[in-house]
Order: structure tokens, then C-alpha cells, then sequence
């Protein structure tokens, strides 16, 4: 139901403007700055901490309807918009308070762990947090591509940030090519619907191309956007800079890149097709069937290519690539418990992965390397850090009451209703193979399980991409190391236990999927308000049956992790080699070369829109 007036929100531009004005601060004043490093801490950290503050206390907003900032004061007239807004429901406000929390636990965490940080390092965060909420906030097409390049750039120089090594050269190189390879065939997707439409805003657009049906010219411009997304999001093939950047980024960096960076490109996804293409493609089930088959192979390359991996960050890394195709497949049944689901997935994953990569950070710090292989029982004596090193991979398994385990349910649940039973499996085995390689590592590096495992060449050269990046008081774990580790896990679970959040997060993914309102609340101020109430076929309470699912998912994935430990001393596994075949296909993908990612880009582009052109056309 709608109301006149909608809410509009001065608290949105706050959230922008204050950490672009600090990072524009602490660069000016870095002569000043730089001897006070403690001082850029402190600062980088309260910056983050209010914007999270504010964050919050607009997603409570959220609850009664979007909330809306035009700049400027320019609204639209007569259902035109000339200005530039913000428009807010709780499912992007949900995603940005995520970032902006992860970004605090980044900056607790580079307290000690950088002994020597220039003002570069805070000023980047910063508008890497700027770049993450202003495209989660934004509502008009072209400055979603805008804040796409301001998160693009940060995080690039990030991953470059120890630039005197070959390795964090070659890995940022990689990343910002195929990036913005992806960047600028979106902006020409843009450039596409502003010569059909005439228009920027999101609203205006899509209510002007769902008076017509979709032809060549918007299927092509749909392709183009998605393609800058997908890559963002490390989908199948255009995942293959992820794990060269998470290989020599930062490790505060890599907490965002795997926990909040990712799936904002898949936010992307579900923003521009339900506020802009969606009523105008209609073929529900086409799309649906295109972006399944993309969510279910990014699944399960992603926990293979995992399992493989012995570089922890490649191996976390990896099974974020994984995740992905589980949070598209939710994604792609078009469903509001569907959408629910990813949006679950997406909070209790970038928790937990959080916390893996800043235990990751603990061990290089503790032990100057993440090579499984060296540091086979060399973490006994590091015992909370392996406590929660393997708390966080069981919920990166499944296990009950963490937010993953609600996500996997409704997922496998939604899939299953709508004729594609087939999703909990997939779902079920992908999270088997993930948790049983984040189990095998735990179990081998934190309890000395096992056999080391052998070594090769390739290994060998991996594990020298990442050098220690502390260089005093590698005696000791500082409680600034380990305290928001420890937190961002007791988060993961403590969001599975909160009464009614199925049924609020299914109110925020109608508000998402909700078009029709979104056009009425953005184009003519009404005030669109949704109920907080699951729907009757798809429940949001979790089942006995869904339990069993993911008790079962979390007990094969301590199997598969106590086989690959023991594998020598098993008489199935015993006389196991991994295959030649097999390992050169992997290296050759992996190849860290970038014109082959570039080419693997151009190869899903031209598939992916001739399946859909073929299918909606």
C-alpha cells in the first residue's frame, strides 16, 4: 500500500561526504600525520565506526519504507528526474552497514599489524568504504558506475600497496585490468540505455522501458551492465583476478575484498534487474535458467579450486569465488525468499570470511608465512586463533545457528518449490568441499593433524607471493589482532539466532523486488510500505528436515577434511596422485598471465548474451 510522502532521509549524504572529507583530510595533513601513526588509527577508526553508526540507524528507518535524498533539492517534475538521488530500502542499507563494520574490523585490526603505515594506507580505506556505501545507496545508473571506479581505484592501489614486491604489482596489474575491461563495457550498456531512454535515474528508466517490449538493443545493454558486475562478483569466467589479488593484497584488504566487495557486485545484479530490466525482459525462466547455470558452475569450480589451493589466502579466496555462484543461485530463482536467502548467505558469509582472513593475518604475523604446507602443527602454541579459526570454517560449512546455515535453507528451499530440487544438492556439495578444505587447513596447521602434505614447484612459488607484513612483536598476539576476529564470529551466529529475521529480510528483499513502488516512491513521492510478513508457501522458520541438510553438510565436510589429512594412511587413498591432467588444466586457467583472463572475459561475455539474446529474443 502507498501513502503520500515519502521519507527522505538527510543522514544518506552524511555517509559519503564524511569519509571522502577525512581520506581528503589526513592526505593533506600527511607531512603533519605521518610520525602519528597511532593518531591516523584512531581517527580511520572512529571515521569508520560513525559512518557504520549512521548506517545502522538508517536501515532502522528502512523498516516504514525507502528513504530518499535528492542532492541539491532537485526532485523530480512530473515524473521526470533531472537531479540525482539516493534511494534506500533495507536490503542495500543492510549491505552497506556491512561494509562499514567490516571496514572497522580492518582498521582494529591494522592497529599492530602495520608497525610502519603511511597516510596513504587510511586514506584509501576510507574511500574504499565511501566507493562500497555510495554504491550500495545510489539510485541512478550512471553513478553506479561512478562509485563502481571509486571502489575500483582503492581497491587497486590497495592491492599494489607493498609496491617495491613484483608480487602485489602483478596481482593489483591484473585486477584493475580485467576490471576495467568490465567497467567500460558496463558504461557502454549505460551509454546504450540513455540513448533508448534519455534517462539516468534507475526509476525513470525502468518505467520507461517496461512500457515496450525488450528488443536487441536493451537485451544487449542488459548483457553489457551485467558483465562489469559479474566480474566484480568473481562469477565463472570472470572470477580469475580474484585469487591474484587476494594473494599479495594486504590482509586488512582482503577482508573486504572476500567479505563485502564481492557481493556487492552481485547487489549490483539484483538492483539493476529489478529496478530496471525486469518488467521489460519479462522470460522469467529464462533468465532464471541462465543466471542458475552461472551460480551453480561458479559453485562448484570455485570448492574445487579451493580444495587444491595449500596458499591460505588462495584457498579462502577460492571459496569465496564458490559462494558467489551459492548467492547468485538464490539470486536467480527471482523469488523474495530467494533473494532472502542470498541476502542471509551473504551477512553470515562475509562474518565468517572476515574472520578467516584476519586469523590469516594473525598466523603471517605470528609465523611469517600462510603456506599449509610449511606451517604443517607449527600453530599449536597459537590456540585461541585456532579456536576460532575453526569456529568460523564450521559456519563456512553450514552449521547451525550461524547466518549461513538460514541462507543455504531458504536457497535450497525456495529452489525446491519453484521445480528445482537440484540447487540443495549443488548448494550441499560445494559447502562440503569448501568446509573440508578450511577444516583440512585448521586441522593441519592449528592441531598438527595428519601428514604435511607434499610439496611441489608450484606450491613452492605460490607461497613466496606473501611475505610477512609485520616486523616487531612477532612474539605475541595483540588483542587488536585477535578481539574483532573473535567478534565478527559471535556476529555470524548471533544474526542466525534473532527472533523474526527471516521474516525481516524477506520484507527488505520485496522492497528490492518491488518495481512498481520503487518507480511510485523515487518519480512521485508516495510512500510505499510493505508488511513484515513471510509468505505462506516459502516459510522462513527453520525446519527439522533443513537441520538435518546442514548437520549433514557440516559432518561430510569433517570427513573430507580427515581424508585429505590422512589420505596416506588410508588404504582406499593410499596410492591416490593427483592428476597431471587435472593440475595442468588448473595452472593453465590460473595462469596469472592477463590477456588470458581477458580472453576467459570475452568468452563469457559472447555466451552469456547469446543464451540469453537466444532465449528472451
Amino acid at each position: 500500500m502507498s501513502h503520500p510522502g515519502a521519507p527522505s532521509d538527510v543522514l544518506l549524504p552524511l555517509v559519503v561526504v564524511v569519509p571522502l572529507l577525512v581520506a581528503a583530510g589526513v592526505s593533506a595533513l600527511n607531512p603533519l600525520l605521518k610520525p602519528h601513526h597511532r593518531l591516523l588509527d584512531a581517527i580511520a577508526i572512529t571515521t569508520s565506526g560513525a559512518v557504520t553508526t549512521l548506517l545502522v540507524l538508517i536501515l532502522v528507518r528502512t523498516s516504514g519504507g525507502q528513504q530518499l535524498y535528492w542532492f541539491a533539492g532537485v526532485r523530480p517534475h512530473h515524473g521526470i528526474a533531472l537531479g540525482v538521488d539516493f534511494a534506500v530500502g533495507s536490503l542495500n542499507a543492510g549491505l552497506a552497514a556491512l561494509a562499514g563494520l567490516l571496514v572497522t574490523a580492518s582498521m582494529v585490526f591494522s592497529w599492530r599489524y602495520f608497525e610502519q603505515v603511511s597516510t596513504w594506507f587510511h586514506a584509501l580505506m576510507l574511500m574504499f568504504l565511501a566507493g562500497m556505501v555510495g554504491f550500495c545507496l545510489t539510485g541512478d545508473l550512471f553513478d553506479l558506475f561512478v562509485w563502481f571506479e571509486v571502489m575500483g581505484v582503492a581497491a587497486y592501489a590497495l592491492t599494489a600497496y607493498r609496491s617495491e614486491e613484483k608480487g602485489p604489482l602483478q596481482g593489483a596489474l591484473n585486477f584493475a585490468i580485467t576490471n576495467s575491461v568490465a567497467a567500460y563495457l558496463s558504461l557502454m550498456g549505460i551509454a546504450l540505455v540513455y540513448a533508448r531512454t534519455g534517462a539516468l535515474n534507475m526509476a525513470q528508466i525502468g518505467h520507461a522501458l517496461a512500457g515496450r517490449p525488450a528488443d536487441g538493443l536493451v537485451i544487449v545493454a542488459f548483457v553489457l551492465i551485467l558483465i562489469g558486475l559479474l566480474t566484480k562478483s568473481a562469477i565463472v569466467p570472470f572470477h580469475f583476478w580474484l585469487a591474484d589479488a587476494h594473494a599479495v593484497a594486504p590482509t586488512p584488504v582482503c577482508v573486504l575484498f572476500s567479505g563485502v566487495m564481492v557481493e556487492l557486485g552481485l547487489y549490483g545484479v539484483a538492483r539493476v534487474y529489478w529496478s530496471i530490466f525486469g518488467d521489460a525482459l519479462g522470460h522469467r525462466g529464462s533468465v532464471t535458467a541462465v543466471f542458475m547455470a552461472l551460480g551453480v558452475l561458479t559453485a562448484l569450480v570455485g570448492a574445487v579450486f579451493a580444495f587444491r589451493q595449500r596458499h591460505l589466502k588462495r584457498l579462502l579466496a577460492f571459496s569465496t569465488v564458490s559462494h558467489a555462484g551459492l548467492f547468485l543461485m538464490g539470486l536467480a530463482v527471482l523469488s523474495p525468499l530467494g533473494l532472502a536467502g542470498s541476502a542471509a548467505y551473504v551477512i553470515g558469509h562475509g562474518l565468517v570470511k572476515a574472520a578467516l582472513f584476519l586469523c590469516a593475518g594473525i598466523v603471517l604475523h605470528r609465523l611469517g608465512t600462510i603456506d599449509e604446507t610449511e606451517l604443517h602443527g607449527r600453530g599449536r602454541e597459537l590456540k585461541l586463533t585456532g579456536a576460532v579459526f575453526t569456529l568460523a570454517a564450521l559456519g563456512l560449512a553450514d552449521l547451525p545457528p550461524f547466518a549461513t546455515y538460514l541462507g543455504a535453507g531458504w536457497v535450497g528451499n525456495t529452489a525446491s518449490s519453484h521445480g528445482m530440487a537440484y540447487v540443495t544438492p549443488v548448494v550441499m556439495l560445494s559447502s562440503i568441499i569448501v568446509g573440508g578444505a578450511v577444516l583440512r587447513a585448521a586441522g593441519g596447521i592449528f592441531f598438527g593433524l595428519g601428514d604435511p602434505p607434499l610439496e611441489d614447484e608450484r606450491r613452492r612459488e605460490e607461497s613466496r607471493e606473501e611475505t610477512s607484513e609485520t616486523e616487531a612483536g612477532q612474539g605475541r598476539t595483540p588483542l587488536t589482532m585477535l578481539v574483532p576476529a573473535a567478534v565478527l564470529v559471535v556476529a555470524a551466529i548471533g544474526v542466525g539466532l534473532v527472533p523474526g529475521i527471516g521474516a525481516a529480510i524477506e520484507h527488505a528483499a520485496m522492497q528490492l523486488e518491488d518495481q512498481a513502488g520503487y518507480v511510485a516512491t523515487v518519480l512521485h513521492g508516495a510512500h510505499v510500505v510493505h508488511p513484515i510478513t513471510p509468505m505462506a508457501p516459502e516459510p522462513t522458520v527453520p525446519r527439522l528436515i533443513d537441520v538435518a541438510s546442514a548437520l549433514g553438510t557440516v559432518a561430510g565436510s569433517v570427513l573430507v577434511a580427515l581424508a585429505a589429512l590422512y589420505r596416506r594412511r588410508l588404504p582406499v587413498l593410499a596410492g591416490y596422485r593427483r592428476s597431471e591432467v587435472t593440475g595442468f588444466v588448473a595452472n593453465s586457467l590460473q595462469s596469472g598471465v592477463v590477456n588470458d583472463y581477458v580472453t576467459w572475459m570475452m568468452v563469457g561475455l559472447v555466451a552469456l548474451g547469446g543464451a540469453l539474446a537466444f532465449s528472451i529474443h
